[in-house]
C-alpha cells in the first residue's frame, strides 16, 4: 500500500511501510476441514437472518457468499492458491429502503493456515477512505502470517466508493494531472471536482457515508457466518469500527483501532491537529538531515527546516520541468514530502537525495516520484478511484459543515500557529482537505464522540510519533469508548502495527486469545 494524507491511506500491516505500505462460528470453504466450517456458516447465517436490525434487512444478513478464484490475485510462497478466494456482498443502496436499488461489494479473503484450529474471520480495513481491502489481502497475502493467519480467514473488502464497489473516479486523468498539481486552488479548483462528481454519479453520493459501509460490514459479518465482528483497522479503518461499535454495540467481538482518528473533532480542527504533527516531523527530518553529510539545508538543525520550506514553497515561482515533460510544482513537492512524512525515519535519507537533486541540480524526477506514490499514479499515468473515493466518503460523513466567519479566521491563525512552515504554502488547501464547500448535498452526518456500550474491551494503538494521526487522538478515543484500553508505541511513522513486533505480538495474543494487553502497556518501534 502507498501512503497518503493522514486518514487517507495506510501502510499494509507489513513491516515494510512506505512503498508496500474472538469470536464466531465457520466462515465459507478455505480448503481441508473446511465442511464442518462450512456447516457452521450455515446455521450461523440462519441465525443472523432472523436476528437483522430490521426484518426487511434478513434477506440480505441470510445470504451466503459465493467464493470463486480471484481475477487478479498473485502467487505468493507458502500461501496455499486454493485459500484465496473472492466473493460478492449484495447490500442495499440506501438502508432506509431495503426494497429498493442494491450495491455488489466486493470480497476477498484468504483462509486460514491452520483450518483445523481456524477460530473465525478477520475483517481489515486499511484506511483511506479510499484504499482498498480486496488489494490489502490479495497483495499483502503474508502479512498476516503467524497466529492471525493460523486462526483466522483474513478477509478485506472494497467500501462503498473504492476500488472494486461502486468506484468513485470523477475526474479524466488529464484534468486530475492538473487539479492536483495546481498551487492555487481557489474555491473554484473544489467546485469543479464537485461539479464532475455530481455530473456523473448524481444521488450516489448520498449513500456513500462511513455510517453506510459500517452497516455494510455488519451484512458482511453475518455472510461469513460470524456472530460477532473480529475487526483490525487502521487510520481512517479506526473510524468505521469505531462507527460499528457505535452502531453494532452487541456485534462487537475483538476489535483493534490503530492509528486512532477522534471521531469528536470536526474536519477543519483534525485537520490543524494533523498539520501540526507534520510541521514537526517535517523539522524531525530536517534536523536528522543537517547532522548528515552533504545535507542540502545545511548544518544548523535549528535553521533546516525553515530552509527546506522556503525551498518548496519557492515552486511556485520557479517549478521544474522533469524528465517527461511534466512540472514539479510547490504542490507537487509538498505531496512528496508528506508521502515520505508518513513512514518513519527510514525514508529520510532517500526524500533528503531527491530534494538535493531538485535543489541543487534542477532535478525534480526524484520529488515528482514521491509525489505519484502520495497521490496514487501510476506508471502510465492512469489515476484509480482512490482520490475521489477519499472526498466523497468524507463529503458524507459531514466534513460539509465547514467554519465560516470569525470561526474561519480563528481556523486559519490556529493553522498558522500550529503549523507554521507546512500551511504557509497554501492555508486553504490545509484547512479543506477534502474541500466540501461545493459538494451536491449536505449531509446529515456530524462529528461526535463515539458512546459505545459494547461489552467486549476494545483495543486502541497510538504512536508518540504519528504525523497523521496524533498519539492524542488515541487517547481521546479510548476515553470515549469507555471500555478500551490504549497500547502506545514509541516512534515515528503512521499506524503502529506495521512497526512494531511488540506491537504485533500484543494485538495477536489479543485477537487470538483475547489476552487485553496490560494498561499502560508501551512498544518500542523495529529497528533496523
Amino acid at each position: 500500500m502507498t501512503t497518503r494524507l493522514s486518514r487517507r491511506a495506510l501502510p499494509a500491516v507489513a513491516a515494510a511501510v512506505l512503498l508496500a505500505a474472538c469470536t464466531g462460528g465457520g466462515g465459507g470453504s478455505t480448503g481441508a476441514g473446511a465442511s464442518g466450517a462450512s456447516a457452521e456458516a450455515g446455521v450461523a447465517a440462519a441465525e443472523a437472518a432472523q436476528s437483522a436490525p430490521d426484518p426487511a434487512l434478513r434477506s440480505y444478513y441470510g445470504q451466503k457468499l459465493a467464493w470463486t478464484a480471484c481475477k487478479d490475485a498473485p502467487r505468493t510462497e507458502g500461501v496455499d492458491p486454493a485459500s484465496v478466494r473472492c466473493a460478492t456482498l449484495k447490500v442495499p443502496l440506501d438502508y432506509a429502503d431495503p426494497a429498493g436499488a442494491t450495491l455488489d461489494v466486493a470480497v476477498a479473503r484468504v483462509g486460514a493456515a491452520k483450518p483445523a484450529q481456524r477460530t473465525g474471520s478477520l475483517v481489515i480495513n486499511p484506511g483511506g477512505p479510499g484504499n482498498s481491502g480486496v488489494d490489502a489481502v490479495l497483495f499483502g497475502q503474508r502479512d498476516y502470517d503467524g497466529p492471525l493467519r493460523d486462526h483466522y480467514d483474513i478477509v478485506g473488502f472494497d467500501p462503498r466508493a473504492t476500488g472494486r464497489t461502486t468506484p468513485v473516479n470523477c475526474l479524466d486523468d488529464r484534468t486530475r494531472d492538473s487539479w492536483i498539481t495546481t498551487d492555487t486552488p481557489g474555491p473554484e479548483h473544489g467546485k469543479l471536482l464537485a461539479d464532475a462528481c455530481r455530473a456523473k454519479y448524481g444521488k450516489l453520493l448520498e449513500h456513500l457515508g462511513t455510517r453506510d459501509t459500517a452497516r455494510d460490514m455488519d451484512v458482511l459479518r453475518a455472510a461469513l457466518g460470524d456472530r460477532k465482528l473480529t475487526y483490525l483497522g487502521l487510520s481512517y479503518g479506526t473510524y468505521l469500527g469505531s462507527l460499528y461499535a457505535e452502531e453494532f454495540p452487541d456485534r462487537v467481538g475483538r476489535l483493534v483501532l490503530d492509528g486512532a482518528i477522534d471521531p469528536a473533532k470536526p474536519i477543519a480542527e483534525t485537520n490543524i491537529e494533523q498539520y501540526a504533527g507534520f510541521d514537526r516531523s517535517l523539522r524531525a527530518f530536517a534536523a536528522h538531515c543537517a547532522q548528515q553529510s552533504p545535507c542540502p539545508f545545511g548544518t544548523d538543525r535549528d535553521k533546516a527546516a525553515g530552509r527546506a520550506a522556503d525551498f518548496l514553497d519557492g515552486l511556485k515561482r520557479k517549478p521544474l520541468t522533469t524528465t517527461d515533460g511534466r512540472v514539479l510544482t510547490s504542490s507537487a513537492a509538498w505531496a512528496g514530502v508528506m508521502d515520505v512524512l508518513y513512514g518513519d525515519e527510514g525514508g529520510w535519507d532517500g526524500l533528503a537525495a531527491a530534494i538535493d537533486r531538485a535543489m541543487n541540480q534542477g532535478d525534480g524526477d526524484y520529488l515528482l516520484a514521491y509525489a505519484d506514490s502520495y497521490n496514487k499514479r501510476g506508471e502510465e499515468g492512469r489515476y484509480g478511484a482512490a482520490a475521489d473515493a477519499y472526498t466523497a466518503i468524507y463529503c458524507a460523513d459531514g466534513a460539509t459543515d465547514v467554519p465560516t466567519g470569525d470561526a474561519l479566521r480563528d481556523a486559519y491563525a490556529r493553522m498558522a500557529a500550529r503549523a507554521p512552515l507546512i500551511s504557509r504554502h497554501e492555508p486553504a488547501a490545509t484547512l479543506f482537505d477534502p474541500d466540501c464547500r461545493s459538494w451536491p448535498f449536505r449531509s446529515p452526518e456530524k462529528a461526535h464522540p463515539i458512546a459505545s456500550k459494547a461489552a467486549t474491551p476494545i483495543v486502541v494503538v497510538g504512536s508518540t510519533g504519528d504525523a497523521a494521526t496524533s498519539y492524542a487522538n488515541a487517547q481521546q478515543l479510548v476515553a470515549q469508548l469507555g471500555n478500551a484500553v490504549l497500547l502506545t508505541r514509541e516512534g515515528e511513522g503512521h499506524t503502529g502495527y506495521g512497526h512494531s513486533a511488540c506491537v504485533r505480538a500484543a494485538v495477536g495474543a489479543y485477537l487470538v486469545d483475547g489476552t487485553v494487553p496490560a494498561a499502560g502497556t508501551r512498544c518500542a518501534s523495529d529497528r533496523g
